[in-house]
């Protein structure tokens, strides 16, 4: 025996081979081309119907004919290649995606119709002027835009008080029928429709004051009504989700339960209700019913919420469109450029909300 002999052989490095359609495993690049290749063969056939009926292809059902048609081929190769629940998760998998294309759908048609139509409106004069002694063309949208600020702040500072102290007896307190019944009570309150509270607000406000009052604080009052709930929901649950552990631990050292719920249960939830906050805020600044019947509408600026009628927004996007002059063009103009600084506001809530919840979250690593 020599000393090569005894010498190991070097290690053969084994290359696995290419992913093929037999070895149990489609390509990555399969279900595009498949997809691709699924519209391409719809598009085709609608064309020549669209052709032989004298029209354009039909661009909607092509698109549904292509996706059901790439679902069943996904299914059906996957099956003979991979197996039965390979096949059975693609096919999920592709009906998931196709559901989450469909709800993009009518979100982005709203994005794309509201800002090519209200970009041309936002000018100077509309965001520095209002609509008093303005007919036809010119005005803007001053006096909605700062009612709406205002109302909205009105609200807020009446409902986010109330929901998170009921949120806290909620959670931290209530035990027996009391707790049950507001629970109950909030649950209906949820599914009000806003015109019952606005409603309910005017005809308060109606025995107090007199039939025809209008005021900016009915408004927020009536927005108020329906923020409550949300809050509440919110609220209930981020609080819900502090470990009873750190008050348990607060319990150890003394604190007393209104200390514990100021110092520990708060600071650890506050990025969830302040996001629940952000959202019901922005669920209700674009109410047009109960702002039309409670704060009603107006041509002039109004500062004061307790003394006559304030414009809103959504109560301007109203009345522009319904209450057309001439030119015709101006109002429907107004109408959308008021339509699009409303859904900016809305986005500009939720992006707040995010960067709270993202900045006031509590460390999870150690």
């Amino acid at each position: 025996m020599t000393l090569t002999d005894l010498t190991p052989a070097p290690s053969a490095v084994v290359l696995s081979p290419p992913t093929r359609l037999t070895s149990g495993r489609l390509p990555e690049w399969s279900p595009w081309a498949l997809l691709g290749l699924s519209l391409a063969i719809s598009f085709a056939v609608f064309t020549l119907l669209g052709a032989t009926a004298g029209e354009g292809p039909n661009v909607v059902g092509a698109t549904v004919i292509g996706v059901l048609l790439y679902l069943v081929l996904i299914t059906v190769i996957s099956g003979v290649v991979e197996g039965r629940r390979k096949a059975t998760d693609r096919l999920v998998t592709g009906l998931v995606t196709s559901a989450f294309a469909i709800a993009l759908v009518p979100l982005i048609s709203v994005g794309f119709t509201v800002i090519s139509n209200g970009v041309a409106g936002l000018t100077a004069e509309f965001f520095s002027s209002s609509m008093r002694n303005v007919v036809g063309e010119g005005g803007g949208a001053l006096h909605a835009i700062m009612g709406t600020v205002l109302i909205t702040l009105a609200a807020a500072v009446i409902s986010i008080p109330i929901g998170l102290f009921t949120a806290i007896y909620l959670i931290e307190y209530g035990r027996g029928p009391l707790a049950r019944g507001i629970t109950f009570l909030v649950d209906v309150m949820t599914g009000i429709p806003s015109i019952v509270a606005g409603l309910f607000i005017y005809a308060l406000f109606a025995l107090l004051l007199g039939p025809g009052v209008r005021m900016g604080i009915m408004g927020a009052l009536s927005l108020a009504v329906l923020m409550i709930p949300v809050v509440v929901r919110s609220s209930e649950e981020m609080l819900r989700l502090v470990p009873n552990e750190l008050r348990e631990a607060s319990y150890a050292l003394g604190v007393p339960k209104w200390l514990t719920i100021l110092k520990v249960v708060l600071p650890t939830s506050i990025a969830g209700i302040t996001t629940g906050i952000m959202l019901a805020i922005a669920r209700v600044i674009g109410e047009t019913a109960p702002l039309l019947i409670t704060a009603g509408f107006t041509a002039s600026m109004n500062y004061n919420l307790t003394d006559g009628r304030m414009m809103t927004l959504p109560v301007f996007v109203y009345t522009q469109y319904m209450n057309q002059g001439l030119p015709a063009e101006a109002y429907v103009n107004r109408a959308w450029a008021a339509a699009l600084v409303l859904i900016l506001i809305v986005m500009l809530l939720n992006l707040v909300a995010r960067l709270i919840a993202k900045f006031f979250a509590p460390a999870t690593s150690r």
